[in-house]
């Protein structure tokens, strides 16, 4: 059995979006890939109004330890060089490129920070 949240990463759409159209919240493989198979109109509509421009989901990844999960992204998320779960030490991550400074941003998905390696300012 699929969560309503597993349904929405694979049919590519906001979890209230699934809630809205009445996906339940526990679905079999069978009854999402007549889903995938067959869409409703709704779902038609949504996937020809998307641009591209702004992800649905993403797939987010400690470097330190491979943990994973997907998560809708935020607009204040930076544009980061690495991820790395909370818990872990700065040291544990790649170092920046040389003459880069490193910022953390805390609260990316569950458990996140980013880090976010930035060439020195020029005055």
């Amino acid at each position: 059995m699929l969560s309503r949240r597993d349904a929405a990463v694979r049919l590519d759409i906001p979890l209230e979006m699934a809630a809205h159209h009445g996906i339940p919240t526990r679905l079999s493989e069978a009854e999402l890939q007549a889903i995938e198979e067959d869409p409703p109109a709704w779902l038609v509509q949504s996937r020809a109004n998307r641009t591209g421009a702004k992800k649905v989901w993403v797939q987010l990844e400690c470097v330190v330890c491979g943990y994973a999960e997907t998560a809708r992204p935020k607009k204040w998320w930076p544009d980061w060089d690495h991820l790395m779960c909370d818990y872990h030490a700065p040291y544990q991550a790649p170092e920046p490129i040389a003459g880069r400074t490193r910022h953390e941003v805390e609260g990316v998905g569950s458990r996140f920070v980013a880090l976010v390696d930035e060439a020195p300012q020029r005055p």
